[in-house]
Protein backbone atom coordinates (compact mmCIF):
# COMPACT_ATOMS: atom_id res chain seq x y z
CA UNK A 1 0.00 0.00 0.00
CA UNK A 2 1.01 3.44 -0.02
CA UNK A 3 1.43 3.82 3.44
CA UNK A 4 4.08 1.00 3.53
CA UNK A 5 6.51 2.14 0.43
CA UNK A 6 8.03 5.25 2.11
CA UNK A 7 9.57 2.53 4.78
CA UNK A 8 9.73 -0.57 1.96
CA UNK A 9 10.68 0.90 -0.97
CA UNK A 10 14.26 2.12 -0.28
CA UNK A 11 14.05 3.79 2.32
CA UNK A 12 17.66 4.42 2.74
CA UNK A 13 17.93 6.27 -0.58
CA UNK A 14 15.01 8.45 0.51
CA UNK A 15 17.32 11.33 1.53
CA UNK A 16 18.81 11.73 -1.93
CA UNK A 17 15.56 11.59 -4.04
CA UNK A 18 13.88 14.25 -1.69
CA UNK A 19 14.95 17.11 -3.46
CA UNK A 20 13.40 15.71 -6.58
CA UNK A 21 10.36 15.26 -5.53
CA UNK A 22 6.81 18.08 -6.17
CA UNK A 23 5.82 19.72 -3.42
CA UNK A 24 2.34 20.23 -2.74
CA UNK A 25 1.27 22.63 0.00
CA UNK A 26 -2.69 22.66 0.92
CA UNK A 27 -4.75 23.19 3.32
CA UNK A 28 -8.02 22.00 5.68
CA UNK A 29 -10.82 23.69 7.04
CA UNK A 30 -14.34 23.35 8.15
CA UNK A 31 -16.27 23.66 11.07
CA UNK A 32 -15.65 22.99 14.76
CA UNK A 33 -15.32 19.39 15.86
CA UNK A 34 -15.64 18.21 12.34
CA UNK A 35 -12.33 16.04 12.97
CA UNK A 36 -9.80 18.69 10.80
CA UNK A 37 -7.15 17.68 13.46
CA UNK A 38 -8.30 13.99 13.82
CA UNK A 39 -7.79 13.62 10.00
CA UNK A 40 -4.52 15.11 9.62
CA UNK A 41 -2.84 12.93 12.18
CA UNK A 42 -4.55 9.59 11.10
CA UNK A 43 -2.81 10.92 7.40
CA UNK A 44 0.80 11.56 9.37
CA UNK A 45 0.03 8.04 11.19
CA UNK A 46 -0.60 5.81 8.72
CA UNK A 47 1.84 7.53 6.05
CA UNK A 48 4.55 7.09 8.60
CA UNK A 49 5.48 10.90 8.94
CA UNK A 50 4.90 10.73 12.87
CA UNK A 51 8.70 9.90 14.91
CA UNK A 52 7.96 7.26 17.35
CA UNK A 53 8.69 9.97 20.53
CA UNK A 54 5.45 12.15 19.19
CA UNK A 55 3.77 8.90 19.01
CA UNK A 56 4.49 7.82 22.80
CA UNK A 57 3.81 11.43 24.08
CA UNK A 58 0.18 11.22 22.44
CA UNK A 59 -0.67 8.03 23.48
CA UNK A 60 1.14 9.05 27.10
CA UNK A 61 -0.93 12.52 27.29
CA UNK A 62 -3.45 12.72 29.88
CA UNK A 63 -5.85 14.95 27.57
CA UNK A 64 -6.72 12.38 25.14
CA UNK A 65 -9.90 12.59 24.46
CA UNK A 66 -10.39 9.62 22.03
CA UNK A 67 -11.73 5.74 23.06
CA UNK A 68 -8.79 4.81 21.15
CA UNK A 69 -5.13 4.16 22.29
CA UNK A 70 -4.12 7.19 20.51
CA UNK A 71 -5.88 10.81 19.91
CA UNK A 72 -4.73 11.54 16.87
CA UNK A 73 -5.82 15.21 16.94
CA UNK A 74 -3.26 16.20 18.93
CA UNK A 75 -0.31 15.41 16.58
CA UNK A 76 -1.70 18.64 15.46
CA UNK A 77 -2.90 20.71 18.04
CA UNK A 78 0.29 22.44 19.22
CA UNK A 79 -0.67 24.85 21.54
CA UNK A 80 -1.50 24.42 25.28
CA UNK A 81 -5.00 26.46 24.88
CA UNK A 82 -5.47 24.16 21.81
CA UNK A 83 -5.11 20.70 23.67
CA UNK A 84 -7.02 21.81 27.22
CA UNK A 85 -9.97 23.13 24.92
CA UNK A 86 -9.57 20.58 22.15
CA UNK A 87 -10.11 22.98 19.31
CA UNK A 88 -7.32 24.35 17.00
CA UNK A 89 -6.73 28.13 17.66
CA UNK A 90 -3.45 28.75 15.38
CA UNK A 91 -2.57 27.51 12.18
CA UNK A 92 -0.34 24.14 12.56
CA UNK A 93 1.77 23.46 9.75
CA UNK A 94 3.34 20.17 9.24
CA UNK A 95 5.46 17.84 6.84
CA UNK A 96 5.97 14.59 5.51
CA UNK A 97 6.61 12.87 2.83
CA UNK A 98 5.82 9.95 1.02
CA UNK A 99 7.24 7.79 -2.11
CA UNK A 100 6.20 10.16 -4.75
CA UNK A 101 5.68 13.73 -3.19
CA UNK A 102 6.49 16.07 -0.28
CA UNK A 103 3.57 17.88 1.83
CA UNK A 104 3.21 20.97 3.85
CA UNK A 105 -0.02 20.81 5.50
CA UNK A 106 -1.63 24.17 7.11
CA UNK A 107 -4.42 22.79 9.28
CA UNK A 108 -6.60 25.96 9.77
CA UNK A 109 -8.79 26.69 12.85
CA UNK A 110 -13.22 25.87 12.13
CA UNK A 111 -14.10 29.08 14.79
CA UNK A 112 -15.49 31.90 12.97
CA UNK A 113 -13.63 34.19 14.98
CA UNK A 114 -10.39 32.31 13.45
CA UNK A 115 -11.46 33.09 9.80
CA UNK A 116 -8.27 35.53 9.61
CA UNK A 117 -5.74 32.32 10.12
CA UNK A 118 -7.88 30.48 7.69
CA UNK A 119 -7.21 33.01 5.09
CA UNK A 120 -3.42 33.09 5.86
CA UNK A 121 -2.99 29.06 5.96
CA UNK A 122 -5.20 28.62 2.44
CA UNK A 123 -2.93 32.09 0.89
CA UNK A 124 -0.18 29.70 -0.98
CA UNK A 125 -2.04 26.71 -0.99
CA UNK A 126 -2.90 24.37 -4.21
CA UNK A 127 -5.62 22.54 -2.50
CA UNK A 128 -8.37 23.05 0.18
CA UNK A 129 -9.70 19.71 2.13
CA UNK A 130 -12.75 20.90 3.65
CA UNK A 131 -14.30 18.99 6.06
CA UNK A 132 -18.07 18.01 6.30
CA UNK A 133 -19.76 16.14 9.09
CA UNK A 134 -21.73 13.68 8.00
CA UNK A 135 -23.65 14.04 10.85
CA UNK A 136 -24.03 17.14 10.54
CA UNK A 137 -24.30 18.15 7.07
CA UNK A 138 -23.43 21.17 5.44
CA UNK A 139 -23.04 24.17 7.81
CA UNK A 140 -22.51 27.83 7.62
CA UNK A 141 -18.58 27.58 7.99
CA UNK A 142 -18.27 24.89 5.05
CA UNK A 143 -19.88 27.79 3.05
CA UNK A 144 -17.47 30.05 4.81
CA UNK A 145 -14.47 28.53 3.90
CA UNK A 146 -15.19 27.54 0.72
CA UNK A 147 -16.42 30.89 -0.32
CA UNK A 148 -12.53 31.43 0.73
CA UNK A 149 -10.78 29.05 -0.95
CA UNK A 150 -12.51 30.73 -4.17
CA UNK A 151 -11.80 34.01 -3.04
CA UNK A 152 -8.29 32.78 -2.25
CA UNK A 153 -8.18 31.01 -5.89
CA UNK A 154 -7.43 28.03 -4.69
CA UNK A 155 -7.42 25.61 -7.67
CA UNK A 156 -8.77 22.50 -6.09
CA UNK A 157 -11.04 21.20 -3.60
CA UNK A 158 -11.77 17.74 -1.96
CA UNK A 159 -14.03 17.43 0.38
CA UNK A 160 -14.12 15.06 2.56
CA UNK A 161 -17.39 13.40 3.93
CA UNK A 162 -16.32 12.38 7.70
CA UNK A 163 -17.56 10.27 10.30
CA UNK A 164 -18.83 7.49 7.84
CA UNK A 165 -18.24 4.84 10.37
CA UNK A 166 -21.61 6.91 12.42
CA UNK A 167 -23.92 7.18 9.76
CA UNK A 168 -23.30 3.27 9.38
CA UNK A 169 -21.19 3.52 5.82
CA UNK A 170 -24.63 4.73 3.91
CA UNK A 171 -23.93 5.10 -0.10
CA UNK A 172 -27.02 7.42 0.44
CA UNK A 173 -26.25 9.76 2.70
CA UNK A 174 -22.66 10.39 0.77
CA UNK A 175 -24.34 10.78 -2.22
CA UNK A 176 -26.71 13.59 -1.03
CA UNK A 177 -23.98 15.49 0.73
CA UNK A 178 -21.78 15.31 -2.17
CA UNK A 179 -24.64 16.88 -4.52
CA UNK A 180 -25.34 19.44 -1.68
CA UNK A 181 -21.11 20.36 -1.81
CA UNK A 182 -20.90 19.93 -5.76
CA UNK A 183 -24.08 22.54 -6.08
CA UNK A 184 -22.05 25.57 -4.06
CA UNK A 185 -18.98 24.76 -5.30
CA UNK A 186 -20.50 25.37 -8.52
CA UNK A 187 -22.62 28.47 -7.39
CA UNK A 188 -18.45 29.88 -6.31
CA UNK A 189 -16.89 28.76 -9.55
CA UNK A 190 -14.47 25.97 -8.26
CA UNK A 191 -14.39 23.66 -10.75
CA UNK A 192 -11.60 21.09 -9.99
CA UNK A 193 -13.76 19.21 -6.80
CA UNK A 194 -13.51 15.89 -5.27
CA UNK A 195 -15.80 14.27 -2.98
CA UNK A 196 -14.17 11.41 -0.49
CA UNK A 197 -16.48 9.28 2.01
CA UNK A 198 -13.90 8.84 4.75
CA UNK A 199 -13.90 8.44 8.76
CA UNK A 200 -10.96 9.94 10.45
CA UNK A 201 -11.06 8.30 13.50
CA UNK A 202 -10.99 4.71 11.65
CA UNK A 203 -8.75 5.29 9.24
CA UNK A 204 -11.22 5.05 5.97
CA UNK A 205 -10.06 5.73 2.77
CA UNK A 206 -7.80 8.58 4.32
CA UNK A 207 -4.19 6.21 3.07
CA UNK A 208 -6.21 2.52 3.44
CA UNK A 209 -9.11 2.05 1.49
CA UNK A 210 -12.06 1.37 3.16
CA UNK A 211 -13.54 -2.58 2.86
CA UNK A 212 -16.37 -0.45 4.61
CA UNK A 213 -17.39 1.22 1.38
CA UNK A 214 -17.06 -1.10 -1.20
CA UNK A 215 -19.02 1.14 -3.53
CA UNK A 216 -17.25 4.31 -3.65
CA UNK A 217 -14.94 3.47 -6.08
CA UNK A 218 -13.19 6.75 -6.45
CA UNK A 219 -9.39 7.52 -4.91
CA UNK A 220 -8.57 7.61 -1.04
CA UNK A 221 -7.42 10.51 0.50
CA UNK A 222 -4.07 10.12 -0.03
CA UNK A 223 -4.15 9.45 -3.68
CA UNK A 224 -5.27 11.94 -4.74
CA UNK A 225 -2.53 14.01 -2.85
CA UNK A 226 -0.31 12.28 -4.43
CA UNK A 227 -1.78 12.25 -7.83
CA UNK A 228 -3.56 15.88 -8.49
CA UNK A 229 -1.72 17.70 -10.82
CA UNK A 230 -0.27 20.79 -8.92
CA UNK A 231 -1.11 24.25 -11.13
CA UNK A 232 1.39 26.92 -10.78
CA UNK A 233 0.12 30.02 -8.98
CA UNK A 234 0.62 32.55 -11.57
CA UNK A 235 -0.65 32.21 -15.66
CA UNK A 236 1.50 34.89 -16.64
CA UNK A 237 4.41 33.59 -19.09
CA UNK A 238 5.48 37.49 -19.15
CA UNK A 239 8.97 38.42 -17.00
CA UNK A 240 7.94 39.80 -13.53
CA UNK A 241 11.44 40.28 -11.38
CA UNK A 242 10.70 42.40 -7.76
CA UNK A 243 14.24 43.89 -7.33
CA UNK A 244 14.68 42.76 -3.68
CA UNK A 245 18.51 44.14 -3.08
CA UNK A 246 21.52 45.62 -5.26
CA UNK A 247 24.45 43.61 -4.88
CA UNK A 248 27.44 45.36 -5.84
CA UNK A 249 30.73 43.76 -4.09
CA UNK A 250 33.17 45.48 -5.89
CA UNK A 251 33.68 48.16 -8.75
CA UNK A 252 33.49 45.09 -11.34
CA UNK A 253 30.01 43.80 -10.38
CA UNK A 254 26.57 45.06 -10.11
CA UNK A 255 23.66 43.01 -9.88
CA UNK A 256 19.82 42.92 -8.56
CA UNK A 257 18.45 40.09 -6.35
CA UNK A 258 15.17 39.27 -6.04
CA UNK A 259 12.49 35.84 -6.57
CA UNK A 260 11.36 35.42 -9.95
CA UNK A 261 7.53 36.26 -9.78
CA UNK A 262 6.38 34.88 -13.72
CA UNK A 263 7.88 33.97 -16.67
CA UNK A 264 11.30 32.65 -17.85
CA UNK A 265 14.48 34.49 -17.36
CA UNK A 266 17.40 33.69 -19.89
CA UNK A 267 20.62 35.59 -20.86
CA UNK A 268 19.89 37.74 -23.74
CA UNK A 269 16.33 38.74 -22.92
CA UNK A 270 14.73 42.38 -23.47
CA UNK A 271 13.40 43.83 -19.88
CA UNK A 272 12.24 47.01 -19.13
CA UNK A 273 12.63 48.46 -15.86
CA UNK A 274 9.60 49.96 -14.03
CA UNK A 275 8.55 52.78 -12.92
CA UNK A 276 11.16 54.26 -15.24
CA UNK A 277 10.53 52.09 -18.45
CA UNK A 278 13.70 51.93 -19.98
CA UNK A 279 14.75 49.17 -21.65
CA UNK A 280 17.90 46.69 -21.63
CA UNK A 281 18.93 42.87 -21.70
CA UNK A 282 20.06 40.20 -19.19
CA UNK A 283 23.76 39.38 -19.33
CA UNK A 284 23.70 37.06 -17.38
CA UNK A 285 22.03 34.93 -14.06
CA UNK A 286 24.26 34.31 -10.98
CA UNK A 287 22.79 31.50 -8.37
CA UNK A 288 24.59 30.06 -5.58
CA UNK A 289 25.64 27.22 -7.60
CA UNK A 290 26.93 29.77 -10.54
CA UNK A 291 25.63 30.77 -13.99
CA UNK A 292 22.60 29.58 -14.87
CA UNK A 293 20.81 29.30 -18.39
CA UNK A 294 17.45 30.07 -17.06
CA UNK A 295 15.51 31.02 -14.44
CA UNK A 296 12.23 29.82 -13.35
CA UNK A 297 9.01 30.94 -11.46
CA UNK A 298 10.08 31.21 -7.72
CA UNK A 299 13.57 30.80 -8.13
CA UNK A 300 15.77 33.19 -6.11
CA UNK A 301 18.55 35.03 -8.25
CA UNK A 302 20.58 37.68 -9.50
CA UNK A 303 20.56 39.51 -12.43
CA UNK A 304 23.13 41.36 -14.09
CA UNK A 305 22.18 43.65 -16.89
CA UNK A 306 23.48 44.57 -20.05
CA UNK A 307 23.21 48.52 -19.08
CA UNK A 308 23.69 50.79 -16.16
CA UNK A 309 20.15 51.79 -15.50
CA UNK A 310 18.55 52.74 -12.08
CA UNK A 311 17.35 50.20 -10.19
CA UNK A 312 16.29 50.19 -6.54
CA UNK A 313 14.35 48.00 -3.96
CA UNK A 314 10.76 47.90 -5.32
CA UNK A 315 11.18 48.36 -8.74
CA UNK A 316 10.55 45.82 -11.30
CA UNK A 317 12.03 44.05 -14.22
CA UNK A 318 9.67 43.35 -16.87
CA UNK A 319 8.86 42.03 -20.54
CA UNK A 320 8.16 44.03 -23.28
CA UNK A 321 4.96 42.06 -24.61
CA UNK A 322 3.41 41.70 -21.86
CA UNK A 323 4.30 44.05 -18.80
CA UNK A 324 1.98 44.44 -16.27
CA UNK A 325 -0.62 47.40 -15.00
CA UNK A 326 0.95 50.32 -13.07
CA UNK A 327 -1.20 52.28 -11.32
CA UNK A 328 -1.90 53.93 -7.59
CA UNK A 329 -5.76 53.40 -8.03
CA UNK A 330 -7.57 50.26 -8.34
CA UNK A 331 -10.17 47.79 -6.65
CA UNK A 332 -9.46 44.42 -4.47
CA UNK A 333 -11.12 42.01 -2.48
CA UNK A 334 -9.76 42.54 1.65
CA UNK A 335 -9.85 39.89 4.18
CA UNK A 336 -9.49 42.32 7.23
CA UNK A 337 -7.13 40.95 10.44
CA UNK A 338 -7.41 43.00 13.13
CA UNK A 339 -9.39 44.04 15.95
CA UNK A 340 -9.77 47.83 14.45
CA UNK A 341 -11.76 48.04 11.63
CA UNK A 342 -10.69 49.19 8.34
CA UNK A 343 -11.36 53.17 8.20
CA UNK A 344 -12.04 55.00 4.96
CA UNK A 345 -9.06 57.37 3.98
CA UNK A 346 -6.77 56.14 7.30
CA UNK A 347 -3.34 55.75 6.20
CA UNK A 348 -1.90 52.47 5.67
CA UNK A 349 1.41 50.72 4.48
CA UNK A 350 0.76 48.71 1.12
CA UNK A 351 3.47 45.94 0.87
CA UNK A 352 3.55 44.36 -2.55
CA UNK A 353 6.02 41.92 -3.86
CA UNK A 354 9.15 44.04 -2.97
CA UNK A 355 7.38 47.75 -2.86
CA UNK A 356 6.06 49.71 -0.23
CA UNK A 357 4.16 52.78 -0.71
CA UNK A 358 0.99 54.35 1.39
CA UNK A 359 -2.38 53.37 0.92
CA UNK A 360 -5.74 54.53 2.31
CA UNK A 361 -9.00 52.95 1.26
CA UNK A 362 -11.07 55.47 -0.10
CA UNK A 363 -14.25 53.18 -1.00
CA UNK A 364 -15.82 49.86 0.29
CA UNK A 365 -17.58 48.69 -2.86
CA UNK A 366 -19.35 46.15 -0.48
CA UNK A 367 -19.41 43.82 2.31
CA UNK A 368 -19.69 39.93 1.50
CA UNK A 369 -21.94 38.69 4.15
CA UNK A 370 -19.73 34.78 3.69
CA UNK A 371 -23.00 32.74 5.09
CA UNK A 372 -25.59 34.44 2.35
CA UNK A 373 -22.97 35.38 -0.27
CA UNK A 374 -25.03 38.27 -0.68
CA UNK A 375 -23.62 41.70 -0.89
CA UNK A 376 -23.96 44.25 2.13
CA UNK A 377 -23.44 48.28 2.05
CA UNK A 378 -20.47 49.23 4.55
CA UNK A 379 -18.69 52.31 5.69
CA UNK A 380 -16.01 50.18 7.47
CA UNK A 381 -14.88 46.40 7.82
CA UNK A 382 -14.02 44.76 11.13
CA UNK A 383 -11.63 41.53 11.90
CA UNK A 384 -12.71 38.54 10.26
CA UNK A 385 -14.60 40.58 7.50
CA UNK A 386 -14.41 40.33 3.73
CA UNK A 387 -14.99 43.27 1.24
CA UNK A 388 -14.20 44.65 -2.16
CA UNK A 389 -12.73 47.96 -1.72
CA UNK A 390 -11.25 50.51 -3.66
CA UNK A 391 -7.69 52.28 -3.25
CA UNK A 392 -5.34 54.83 -3.68
CA UNK A 393 -1.39 54.53 -2.87
CA UNK A 394 1.08 57.30 -2.94
CA UNK A 395 3.34 55.44 -5.72
CA UNK A 396 2.29 52.94 -8.54
CA UNK A 397 2.57 49.27 -7.59
CA UNK A 398 3.07 46.71 -10.62
CA UNK A 399 0.93 44.47 -10.79
CA UNK A 400 -1.58 41.75 -12.51
CA UNK A 401 -4.75 40.63 -11.19
CA UNK A 402 -4.74 38.31 -8.43
CA UNK A 403 -6.37 35.45 -10.81
CA UNK A 404 -3.82 35.87 -13.03
CA UNK A 405 -0.66 35.78 -10.02
CA UNK A 406 -1.02 35.31 -6.58
CA UNK A 407 2.35 36.54 -6.21
CA UNK A 408 1.68 39.92 -8.20
CA UNK A 409 -1.78 40.15 -7.44
CA UNK A 410 -1.59 40.12 -3.50
CA UNK A 411 -0.52 42.63 -1.20
CA UNK A 412 -0.28 43.68 2.48
CA UNK A 413 -2.22 46.55 4.68
CA UNK A 414 0.34 47.60 7.64
CA UNK A 415 -0.80 50.06 10.18
CA UNK A 416 2.34 52.65 10.10
CA UNK A 417 1.92 53.16 14.35
CA UNK A 418 1.81 49.49 15.38
CA UNK A 419 3.46 47.89 12.35
CA UNK A 420 0.65 45.28 12.87
CA UNK A 421 -0.77 43.01 9.94
CA UNK A 422 -4.31 44.93 9.15
CA UNK A 423 -5.61 43.30 5.37
CA UNK A 424 -4.31 40.96 3.13
CA UNK A 425 -5.53 41.85 -0.53
CA UNK A 426 -6.24 40.60 -3.56
CA UNK A 427 -6.18 42.97 -6.37
CA UNK A 428 -8.89 42.98 -9.16
CA UNK A 429 -8.90 45.82 -11.78
CA UNK A 430 -7.01 48.99 -12.66
CA UNK A 431 -9.15 51.84 -11.88
CA UNK A 432 -6.62 54.48 -13.04
CA UNK A 433 -7.46 54.12 -16.58
CA UNK A 434 -10.95 55.90 -18.30
CA UNK A 435 -13.73 53.89 -18.30
CA UNK A 436 -17.16 54.27 -20.19
CA UNK A 437 -20.72 53.17 -18.45
CA UNK A 438 -20.41 49.56 -19.75
CA UNK A 439 -17.38 49.13 -17.78
CA UNK A 440 -14.54 49.02 -20.56
CA UNK A 441 -11.92 50.24 -21.10
CA UNK A 442 -11.07 52.70 -23.62
CA UNK A 443 -8.70 51.97 -26.68
CA UNK A 444 -6.40 54.03 -26.92
CA UNK A 445 -3.46 52.28 -29.28
CA UNK A 446 -4.93 53.79 -32.54
CA UNK A 447 -2.84 55.62 -34.30
CA UNK A 448 -5.62 56.89 -36.75
CA UNK A 449 -7.49 58.72 -34.24
CA UNK A 450 -11.53 58.70 -35.30
CA UNK A 451 -11.15 56.50 -38.24
CA UNK A 452 -10.59 53.29 -36.65
CA UNK A 453 -13.46 51.81 -35.17
CA UNK A 454 -12.15 51.35 -31.26
CA UNK A 455 -13.25 48.14 -29.47
CA UNK A 456 -15.59 49.93 -26.65
CA UNK A 457 -17.35 51.30 -29.79
CA UNK A 458 -17.64 47.05 -30.69
CA UNK A 459 -19.04 46.49 -27.16
CA UNK A 460 -21.75 49.12 -27.63
CA UNK A 461 -22.88 47.77 -30.53
CA UNK A 462 -23.15 44.12 -29.22
CA UNK A 463 -24.17 45.29 -25.87
CA UNK A 464 -21.48 42.83 -24.13
CA UNK A 465 -18.37 42.29 -23.59
CA UNK A 466 -15.91 39.99 -25.24
CA UNK A 467 -14.82 36.33 -23.67
CA UNK A 468 -13.23 33.37 -24.21
CA UNK A 469 -14.96 30.15 -22.85
CA UNK A 470 -13.53 26.92 -22.42
CA UNK A 471 -15.71 23.95 -22.95
CA UNK A 472 -15.15 20.22 -23.24
CA UNK A 473 -15.41 18.12 -26.60
CA UNK A 474 -18.49 15.80 -25.51
CA UNK A 475 -22.55 15.36 -25.48
CA UNK A 476 -22.79 18.52 -28.19
CA UNK A 477 -22.39 21.47 -25.53
CA UNK A 478 -20.00 23.77 -27.16
CA UNK A 479 -22.63 23.65 -30.12
CA UNK A 480 -25.93 23.88 -27.72
CA UNK A 481 -24.49 26.44 -25.63
CA UNK A 482 -23.27 28.53 -29.22
CA UNK A 483 -27.16 28.33 -30.15
CA UNK A 484 -28.44 29.63 -26.43
CA UNK A 485 -26.26 31.97 -26.25
CA UNK A 486 -27.21 33.04 -30.26
CA UNK A 487 -30.24 33.49 -29.64
CA UNK A 488 -30.40 35.48 -26.26
CA UNK A 489 -28.71 38.51 -28.43
CA UNK A 490 -24.28 37.32 -28.36
CA UNK A 491 -22.13 37.77 -30.77
CA UNK A 492 -19.99 34.10 -30.82
CA UNK A 493 -17.25 32.10 -32.70
CA UNK A 494 -17.26 28.41 -32.20
CA UNK A 495 -14.25 27.23 -32.57
CA UNK A 496 -12.24 23.73 -32.45
CA UNK A 497 -8.95 24.37 -30.49
CA UNK A 498 -7.25 21.09 -31.20
CA UNK A 499 -7.07 22.27 -34.77
CA UNK A 500 -4.89 25.07 -34.29
CA UNK A 501 -1.21 25.53 -32.61
CA UNK A 502 -0.32 27.70 -29.80
CA UNK A 503 0.85 30.20 -32.07
CA UNK A 504 -1.90 30.37 -34.30
CA UNK A 505 -4.87 29.88 -31.67
CA UNK A 506 -3.12 32.86 -29.73
CA UNK A 507 -3.29 34.99 -32.85
CA UNK A 508 -6.70 33.60 -34.15
CA UNK A 509 -8.52 34.37 -30.61
CA UNK A 510 -6.73 38.25 -30.42
CA UNK A 511 -8.01 39.14 -33.16
CA UNK A 512 -11.90 38.01 -32.55
CA UNK A 513 -11.30 39.43 -28.88
CA UNK A 514 -10.60 43.17 -30.94
CA UNK A 515 -13.87 42.32 -32.65
CA UNK A 516 -14.93 42.11 -29.18
CA UNK A 517 -16.86 38.50 -29.61
CA UNK A 518 -17.74 35.72 -27.39
CA UNK A 519 -15.56 32.42 -28.62
CA UNK A 520 -16.65 29.34 -27.85
CA UNK A 521 -13.99 27.14 -27.77
CA UNK A 522 -14.29 23.46 -27.59
CA UNK A 523 -11.16 21.29 -26.25
CA UNK A 524 -10.68 18.61 -23.89
CA UNK A 525 -6.98 18.52 -23.03
CA UNK A 526 -5.11 22.30 -23.28
CA UNK A 527 -1.80 22.15 -22.58
CA UNK A 528 -0.72 24.57 -19.73
CA UNK A 529 1.48 27.23 -22.04
CA UNK A 530 -1.83 27.31 -23.90
CA UNK A 531 -4.06 28.50 -21.51
CA UNK A 532 -1.93 30.79 -19.90
CA UNK A 533 -1.98 33.22 -23.20
CA UNK A 534 -5.57 33.25 -22.81
CA UNK A 535 -5.64 34.16 -19.53
CA UNK A 536 -3.58 36.67 -20.60
CA UNK A 537 -5.75 38.21 -23.14
CA UNK A 538 -9.17 37.50 -21.27
CA UNK A 539 -8.17 38.25 -17.40
CA UNK A 540 -11.79 37.82 -15.71
CA UNK A 541 -13.50 36.86 -18.53
CA UNK A 542 -12.06 33.64 -19.16
CA UNK A 543 -14.56 31.24 -18.19
CA UNK A 544 -13.01 27.60 -18.12
CA UNK A 545 -15.45 24.80 -18.00
CA UNK A 546 -13.07 21.82 -19.52
CA UNK A 547 -12.15 21.08 -16.41
CA UNK A 548 -16.04 19.62 -15.44
CA UNK A 549 -16.16 16.34 -14.03
CA UNK A 550 -18.04 14.16 -16.27
CA UNK A 551 -20.82 13.44 -13.56
CA UNK A 552 -21.54 16.74 -13.73
CA UNK A 553 -25.05 17.00 -15.82
CA UNK A 554 -25.00 18.32 -19.22
CA UNK A 555 -27.72 20.83 -18.61
CA UNK A 556 -25.64 22.04 -15.32
CA UNK A 557 -22.74 23.14 -17.11
CA UNK A 558 -24.80 24.64 -19.76
CA UNK A 559 -27.30 27.03 -17.10
CA UNK A 560 -23.48 27.49 -15.90
CA UNK A 561 -22.12 28.73 -19.08
CA UNK A 562 -25.97 31.17 -19.84
CA UNK A 563 -25.11 32.71 -16.12
CA UNK A 564 -21.77 34.03 -16.77
CA UNK A 565 -22.33 35.17 -20.66
CA UNK A 566 -25.05 37.33 -19.16
CA UNK A 567 -22.75 38.93 -16.67
CA UNK A 568 -20.85 40.36 -19.67
CA UNK A 569 -24.36 42.65 -20.84
CA UNK A 570 -23.39 46.33 -20.70
CA UNK A 571 -25.97 48.97 -22.00
CA UNK A 572 -25.71 49.08 -25.61
CA UNK A 573 -25.42 52.47 -27.42
CA UNK A 574 -28.45 53.27 -29.85
CA UNK A 575 -27.08 54.33 -33.53
CA UNK A 576 -27.77 57.87 -33.42
CA UNK A 577 -25.67 58.25 -30.00
CA UNK A 578 -23.09 56.58 -31.35
CA UNK A 579 -22.90 58.56 -34.71
CA UNK A 580 -23.59 61.87 -32.31
CA UNK A 581 -20.36 61.14 -30.61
Amino acid sequence: MLSSALVGDGFDRLPQREPEKELLRFTTAGSVDDGKSTLIGRLLHDAKGVYEDQLASVKESRINRSSGPIDFSLLTDGLRAEREQGITIDVAYRYFATAQRKFIIADTPGHEQYTRNMATGASTASLAVILVDGTKGLLTQTRRHSYIASLLGIPNVLAAINKMDLLGYEEDVFLRLQDEFLALTQRLGIRAVLCVPVSALKGDNIVDRSRNMAWYSGPTLLEHLETLPIQSHSSVNSIRFPVQYVIRPDATFRGFAGQVAGGVIRPGDTVMALPSRRTTRVESIVSFAGELQEALPAQSITLKLEDEIDLSRGDMLVSLDGPPSASAHFSAAVVWLNETPLQLSRAYLAKHTTRQVKAKVTRIQYRVDVNTMNHEPAQELGMNGIAVVELETSGPLFFDSYQLSRTTGSFILVDPVSNATVGAGMIREDLSRPRYAGGEEENETSEVGREAVTLRERIGRHGHRPAIFLIPDRDSLAESADRALFERGFETVLLYGDGFSPQSLAASLNLLWTAGLVVLLMSDEMPRETRRPLAALAGDSLFDFSGNEPSLSREGVLAQILSYAESLRVRKVPETLRKAD
